[in-house]
């Protein structure tokens, strides 16, 4: 199968033949048609973020099932399915008490001794958080994926897979927005969007979009911000505090870099909560003022919207075909996976809110 790998951090991906294995007694075997283009996996190209190579990348998509293995009950051939990197083995601490998103258990792994679900010339390849979706083919394991309704188109499916489990299930899971509550997203990428959209869908009384793209800023207001702010036109937390008389009960960080991860704890309003979606890179530490804790404020990351996915996504996708969750306008530009590196230039410019590698039938 084709299929983009990642051979060396800094240097575009190379479009090479893979061999893919046969599903295992848990595993499941999709045919890719849609894989959106996340700015996690440029974090691991530019090396922010260490993984071993060669590793083809990818992990936001949607298939539909070829073949599943022996012990497999939970999809079958031909059903429609959105992946998750969140693959959970269903009986750890963190699984029994709900908190799949977690789950670090190597069961949903292929083990030492056996073959690898990724090959090239007879030496593995690295599979990239637990899917490899910039490929004709993914071998998971069941516990990756969830069936969904087949009315629903794939290509904005796959957004569910992260970006809109990550910003939707941030609101709504990790920070429990509430209806009338004041909320505030800085980055106004797909995680910023759906974080918007989340918001907007559990009630929020003032959602603040914050970002210097203009044209960002605008799409925004068509996910559901009620306001607007650019940090061109003075100190981005200086006009939230002057908006909302004091700050705001929730902000979400969807960039990743550590002066907007402060100035997230800086607008919030005493007992606010500030929450970190996007990655930071590693070894890069935070600065916060000691006495803002007298307020009652929080900060806390969210990985991958505290979700559920096997609960979530089918109801995400539910509020996209009722008309609540807009993933349409998310989609600025649909690609070949032969143009995979034109997608991660359009990342690293950050005008574009997602790509999405679109697989021939």
């Amino acid at each position: 199968m084709k299929a983009a790998v990642l051979r060396e951090t800094r240097k575009p991906l190379v479009i090479e033949d893979v061999q893919i294995n046969k599903p295992g007694p848990h595993e499941v075997l999709i045919r890719t048609v849609a894989a959106g283009v996340c700015h996690s996996d440029l974090h691991f190209v530019e090396g922010s973020y260490p993984y071993p190579l060669p590793a083809v990348l990818g992990h936001e998509s949607a298939g539909i099932v070829e073949q599943v293995g022996s012990e497999v009950h939970t999809v079958k051939p031909g059903d429609h399915v959105i992946t998750c990197l969140s693959a959970f083995c269903g009986h750890c601490e963190h699984c029994l008490t709900g908190h799949m998103s977690r789950c670090v258990s190597p069961e949903t792994k292929r083990q030492a001794g056996e073959e690898p679900r990724l090959m090239k010339d007879a030496g593995p390849m690295n599979q990239f958080l637990n899917l490899s979706s910039f490929a004709e083919y993914m071998l998971i394991h069941e516990h990756a994926c969830v069936a969904i309704r087949k009315d629903m188109p794939l290509d904005r499916a796959a957004l569910i897979g992260c970006s809109v489990t990550t910003g939707v299930g941030a609101v709504i899971h990790t920070s429990n927005v509430r209806p009338g509550e004041t909320v505030a997203v800085i980055g106004c990428g797909g995680v910023g969007l759906a974080a918007i959209n989340g918001a907007a869908i559990a009630g929020a009384g003032r959602i603040i979009a914050i970002d210097m793209q203009g044209s960002k800023l605008n799409l925004a207001k068509e996910f559901g911000a009620t306001d607007v702010v650019n940090p061109k036109d003075g100190d981005a937390v200086k006009q939230v505090m002057d908006m909302t008389n004091g700050g705001v009960h929730h902000s979400f960080e969807a960039i990743g870099m550590k002066q907007t991860a402060e100035q997230a704890f800086r607008m919030l309003a005493r007992g606010g909560t500030a929450n970190i979606i996007g990655m930071i890179p590693v070894g890069v530490n935070i600065e916060l003022h000691g006495a803002d804790f007298l307020g009652e404020k929080r900060i806390q990351g969210s990985l991958m919207g505290s979700n559920r996915f096997p609960v979530d996504m089918p109801r995400l996708v539910d509020f996209y075909m009722a008309g609540k969750l807009k993933l349409d306008d998310m989609i600025s530009r649909r690609l070949k996976l032969e143009q995979i590196n034109e997608a991660f230039d359009e990342l690293k410019r950050g005008e574009l809110a997602r790509s999405v590698i679109v697989f021939d039938s």
